[in-house]
């Protein structure tokens, strides 16, 4: 765990889709929440996501895809994260995501699912949350 208590989050597009402004928001929400957040930008790999997060020493990652290939990029980033025994690092993401998809990405350890139009107090709420149940398990 860092020396801060100040949440450290990195916020990613994985893959080909172009649209920021949702996760744009949502950095924005978080950071305005007095969380560390670090955007990689468009268009990454989940290789690059993960290094990112390890560089960052982050809380969390926070994945966002409209283009429909959350399955695919949400699963390489959880795989990636455990290869790297960093597994315990949340992993939570938003976009354009059928509710069919979400039980199984809940199962692959993406544990919050935030669809177009949720509250970005929402998401900060459930953030803190989600952080502060990683740091009492982590001591």
């Amino acid at each position: 765990m860092q020396g801060s208590n100040q949440i450290r989050v990195v916020v990613a597009k994985p893959g080909l889709d172009g649209h920021d402004r949702g996760i744009k928001i949502v950095a924005r929400a978080l950071r305005d929440a007095g969380m560390e957040v670090v955007y990689t930008g468009l268009h990454q790999t989940p290789d690059q996501i993960v290094a990112a997060a390890l560089a960052e020493d982050a809380d969390a990652v926070g994945l966002s895809v409209l283009s429909g290939a959350h399955m695919t990029q949400f699963r390489r980033v959880v795989e990636l994260l455990r290869e790297a025994d960093a597994d315990d690092i949340i992993v939570f993401g938003g976009g354009i995501i059928p509710a069919e998809d979400q039980d199984e990405l809940a199962a692959l350890g993406v544990t919050g699912i935030f669809t177009p139009g949720a509250p970005t107090a929402d998401i900060v709420a459930w953030l803190r949350e989600a952080v502060a149940q990683r740091r009492s398990r982590l001591g």
